[in-house]
């Protein structure tokens, strides 16, 4: 009798099952089995792993093919490259963030040449500042958690350069505060700064050309006082917020300007000690005339001794500014003016005063008119000795009223101002304090002409 046995589609004739006597000879078996299973898997993972290499291989070959041309069409754009200044800024991880010109994803390769750079130097303990090749300046700033580049073909020194950057870098901690701007590095070193800063490349592009054409950019921080005098008067002073400049120390500027006429011919740079200021150490003056239509003087006074090419810029362009605004025209008005009198005022009582205001410690007189026109020094000495009488160290007084054969003097000493004022010397009590109140309300009429208001 035959009997036909029906093999499931698929199964092999012989059935797989291998008999054995011996549980050794099981477990032997079972581990050479279990070696050819992770084998073939190993071959398979290594087999899918290659193939994937080669694609992402691939792929990424061609995508840098495909920057390359791209970064090569800007590299060699000549729009790009003749722009006298770039100005870059990226994280210290080298993610692009700002650049003034182009667009920062095609300027990958370039972030990562600044960063590395950057990081070359910081691996011996150090920090570049700036690299020099021909006309071309590439200053670096580095502050944590940025880094700013400008590459400039202008004649601005590192120092000018370095301080737009600091601008720069100002002007995006404006927006988002230093204290989150450390926080989010802290948290994500790639992080895309440029999600947070959309429409602040507007505000930094203008910032940059500001810098560039504002005298107050240029002259910077370091600039303590800017000083325009003319025939030996103050015309204006500007100086930084926390320094003042004592008038002893004014005089001694006075002075200079005054007997050196070769300030007169080109513009000199010479270092000046201000005892009052800093008996101890030399400020270094820019010293030049505005122009040879307006011979008023200038000095630029900075505690940096190798500004200046800096500071003969800055000269250029405050005065373009004062003559665009017709300022050296009023200037030369201002000097051409004759001196007015008292009689000239409305106060022909009147023969000479000296008002000083105290929170400017500045004072204005009228011209000197006769009978003092040949005895000049006779007045100065009556002001000497009602000063006395007012500053007297072991008897100060506030208010003086005195009377000689020759003239009347008034002097008062107030918590704004000082006021001396010499009369006709048959004058009476009540008729100066009248003449005083008309002459300082006539001053008050004057305003910031004489310092500030009288109050």
């Amino acid at each position: 009798m035959s009997s036909t046995v029906e093999v499931e589609p698929g199964a092999a004739s012989e059935s797989i099952l291998v008999t054995t006597e011996s549980f050794e000879n099981f477990e032997q078996m079972s581990s050479s089995l279990e070696e050819i299973k992770n084998t073939n898997a190993i071959s398979q993972s290594e087999e899918s792993n290659d193939n994937t290499h080669n694609e992402h291989f691939e792929e990424t070959s061609n995508s840098l093919e495909s920057c390359n041309e791209d970064d090569n069409d800007l590299e060699h754009n000549k729009e790009w490259t003749s722009k006298r200044k770039h100005v870059f800024v990226l994280s210290s991880a080298g993610k692009p963030i700002y650049s003034r010109y182009g667009n920062e994803d095609r300027l990958a390769w370039l972030f990562g040449v600044m960063q590395t750079l950057v990081s070359f130097v910081q691996y011996d303990d150090d920090c570049i500042k700036s690299i020099h090749a021909g006309d071309t300046h590439f200053v670096f700033l580095v502050k944590k958690p940025l880094i700013l580049v400008a590459v400039s073909k202008t004649q601005e020194s590192v120092f000018q350069l370095s301080s737009q950057l600091n601008y720069v870098f100002n002007q995006i901690t404006s927006m988002l505060t230093l204290t989150r701007l450390n926080k989010i590095y802290e948290q994500r070193q790639n992080y895309d700064l440029r999600r947070l800063l959309s429409g602040v490349e507007r505000l930094i592009d203008h910032l940059i050309d500001f810098s560039e054409t504002e005298p107050s950019f240029t002259l910077g921080a370091n600039l303590v006082f800017a000083i325009l005098l003319a025939n030996n008067k103050l015309i204006t002073l500007v100086r930084m917020k926390k320094y003042c400049l004592h008038p002893a120390d004014l005089h001694l500027i006075f002075n200079l300007v005054q007997s050196s006429e070769s300030f007169k011919n080109s513009e000199s740079w010479t270092p000046l000690c201000l005892p009052r200021f800093d008996p101890s150490g030399f400020l270094y003056g820019h010293v030049s005339y505005l122009s040879e239509d307006c011979q008023a003087c200038l000095l630029l006074l900075t505690v940096e001794r190798d500004v200046f090419f800096t500071l003969s810029e800055a000269k250029q362009r405050i005065v373009e500014k004062l003559r665009r605004g017709n300022c050296l025209e009023a200037i030369n008005e201002s000097l051409n003016t004759k001196d007015e009198t008292c009689n000239g005022a409305g106060f022909p009582e009147l023969r000479h005063y000296l008002y000083k205001c105290k929170s400017t410690a500045q004072f204005y007189q009228p011209k000197i008119s006769p009978p003092y026109t040949l005895t000049r020094q006779h007045l100065i000495d009556i002001y000497k000795r009602a000063h006395q009488r007012l500053h007297c160290n072991t008897r100060p007084l506030k208010l003086v009223f005195e009377r000689s054969p020759k003239e009347a003097i008034l002097a008062w000493d107030t918590k704004g101002f000082e006021l001396y004022v010499v009369f006709e010397p048959l004058i009476d009590t009540t008729s100066a304090i009248s003449l005083i109140g008309s002459l300082l309300n006539w001053i008050k009429k004057g305003g910031k002409a004489f310092g500030n208001e009288v109050k």
